[in-house]
C-alpha cells in the first residue's frame, strides 16, 4: 500500500525513545557519501516514533565507529519519495536508500543505481539468516538480491468487534462461505458486516491480494508482478474479482463505503463504537484502535485473525500480505569505502539488540527471528505474538501490490479498483484494463 507514514508505519502505541534519539538527524554532506571520506550518507522518513528508532541506530553506529560516520537526513513522506526519484535520476543517491523494495526496486535495478548484494548475502549468512524469509521476496528482483530487509513486518489483518460477535449470536468466519452467511445475519440487525474506508483505494486493494491469494496461490499474482502477457485475465483473477462485487451486492460493506477515508480513521472507528462487525486492515490499525477507542482494545472487545480461505482455493491459509519489511539499499554510485560503511551499518548497525526493543516498544514486531520472549513481555503480548507468528510461519508474504508494482501501473490499478468496488466496471472490464498497461 503506498499509504502515507501516519497510515503505514505510525501504530499509534506509546514508544518510550529517549529524547536525543528523538531529534531529526540533518545531513550536510551532498549524495553520495561524505566528500569521498570514509562515511556514508542515509537519507529516511521523519515522524516519530519511527524517526528516533532510525536515528538511535545511525547514532550508536556512529559512536562506534568514529571514522566512518553515517550521515543521517530526514524528509516527510511525500517529499521523500520526490526527492529520492530525483536524486537516483541523476545519480546523485545517498549511499544508503530507504524504500519499500517491490515495484520502485526493480525501477532502481533497471537503471543500473543499486548494488546487487546477492553475493555479499552470501558471503554473511548469519545477516541473511536471522531475518524472517518472507521478508526476501520484495528485496529480490530477477533472483538477486538488492536490499537489506530491516525494521517492522504488517501483515493485514481481519479484525473483528467480539462484543457484536456474542450480541448476534455467531463466530468468526472460518472460510469464505462463512463470510458471505455472516452478511446478512449483520445487516439484519443494522449492522455492517465490513467497515471500509473506500474513498483511500488501497484499502479495498486488501479484500483482491487475499482473495488472489487463497484462490490461487502467489502464482497469479506473481505473472502480473513479472509482466506476462494478459495475466490479469487468469480465470482465478476472473472469479477473485466477481468475488468481491458479490460481497458489494450483498451490501457487504458499510453504506457510503466510497466516501470514508483510511487517513481519518473513520473507518476503524466503525469497528470500536459497534457500527461495523469486522474490517480488513493493516497491523498498525491494532495500534491506532487501542489509543483512540477508549477501552475497546484493553478490555478485550477487539477479535483479530489471519484472513481464511477459500473453498476450493489452492492458496496455503497461513500466508499473508502487506508489508514484509522495509527495505535499505546502497548506491552503485558511491564510493567503495561508503559502500563498505554502509555494508558495516547492515552487519553492525541495522536491527542491533537495542533497536529491537525499540520497534517493540512502538507496538512494532521487528524482521527477526527469535524475539518471541521480548514480544510476550510486552503488554500487547498477544497481538504482537500472532502478528510475529504470521511473518515466521508464512511461505509467502506478498507484498501490497500498490509497492510491488510500478508506481505507473500502481495509480491505474487503484482508479481500477474504485470502478471495481463501484460496480461501474465489470470484472473483465477491469482484467481488460489492467492488461493494458502490463509491463509498464
Amino acid at each position: 500500500m503506498e499509504t502515507p507514514i501516519s497510515r503505514r508505519t505510525v501504530l499509534g502505541l506509546a514508544a518510550s525513545v529517549p529524547l536525543s534519539m528523538a531529534l531529526a538527524a540533518c545531513g550536510t554532506s551532498g549524495p553520495g557519501g561524505g566528500g569521498g571520506g570514509r562515511g556514508a550518507t542515509y537519507w529516511f522518513l521523519n515522524g516519530q516514533p519511527q524517526e528516533g528508532v532510525r536515528t538511535g541506530a545511525v547514532d550508536r553506529f556512529n559512536k562506534a565507529n568514529p571514522d566512518e560516520k553515517i550521515v543521517a537526513t530526514t524528509y516527510q513522506n511525500d517529499a521523500y519519495k520526490t526527492k529520492i526519484k530525483t536524486a537516483i535520476g541523476a545519480g546523485q543517491a545517498p549511499t544508503i536508500i530507504w524504500g519499500w523494495g517491490g515495484g520502485t526496486l526493480r525501477t532502481y535495478v533497471e537503471a543500473d543505481q543499486v548494488e546487487d548484494l546477492t553475493s555479499w548475502f552470501d558471503q554473511n549468512s548469519k545477516v541473511k539468516d536471522r531475518l524472517f524469509p518472507s521478508s526476501f521476496g520484495a528485496a529480490t528482483i530477477d533472483g538477486k538480491i538488492y536490499a537489506m530487509p530491516c525494521e517492522t513486518v504488517q501483515p493485514i489483518v481481519l479484525y473483528y468487534n467480539k462484543k457484536i460477535f456474542d450480541d448476534v449470536g455467531v463466530q468468526p468466519p472460518q472460510s469464505w462461505d462463512d463470510i458471505m452467511a455472516l452478511v446478512p445475519k449483520f445487516n439484519a440487525k443494522n449492522i455492517a458486516p465490513f467497515s471500509l474506508g473506500g474513498q483511500s483505494r488501497w484499502t479495498n486493494m486488501m479484500w483482491l491480494e487475499f482473495l488472489f491469494d487463497r484462490m490461487g496461490g502467489p502464482d497469479v499474482f506473481q505473472a502480473v508482478f513479472d509482466g506476462e502477457k494478459d495475466a490479469w485475465s487468469n480465470p482465478i483473477a476472473i472469479d477473485a474479482l466477481t468475488k468481491v462485487q458479490e460481497l458489494v451486492k450483498a451490501d457487504g460493506f458499510i453504506k457510503g463505503f466510497s466516501s470514508i477515508t483510511a487517513d481519518s480513521n473513520a473507518d476503524q472507528a466503525l469497528l470500536y463504537t459497534g457500527k461495523a462487525a469486522m474490517m480488513l486492515h493493516g497491523s498498525w490499525s491494532y495500534g491506532i484502535q487501542q489509543s483512540d477507542g477508549g477501552d475497546f482494545v484493553s478490555s478485550g472487545g477487539l477479535g483479530f485473525m489471519n484472513f481464511p480461505p477459500v473453498e476450493g482455493g489452492k492458496g496455503d491459509p497461513s500466508d499473508t500480505v502487506g508489508n514484509p519489511a522495509q527495505y535499505l539499499s546502497i548506491s552503485s554510485k558511491a564510493t567503495a569505502a561508503e559502500k563498505d560503511t554502509a555494508k558495516k551499518f547492515f552487519t553492525e548497525g541495522v536491527l542491533d539488540d537495542e533497536e529491537i526493543k525499540q520497534w517493540i516498544g512502538t507496538g512494532g514486531v521487528p524482521v527477526v527471528k527469535g524475539t518471541q520472549d521480548l514480544l510476550a513481555k510486552d503488554k500487547n503480548a498477544d497481538f504482537l505474538m500472532f502478528t510475529y507468528d504470521i511473518a515466521s510461519k508464512a511461505k509467502v508474504f506478498a507484498q501490497s501490490w500498490d509497492q510491488a508494482m510500478s508506481p505507473t501501473a500502481a495509480e491505474t490499478l487503484l482508479d481500477n479498483i474504485v470502478k471495481l468496488f463501484q460496480l461501474s466496471i465489470s470484472p473483465q472490464q477491469f482484467a481488460d484494463n489492467m492488461n493494458a498497461i502490463i509491463g509498464q
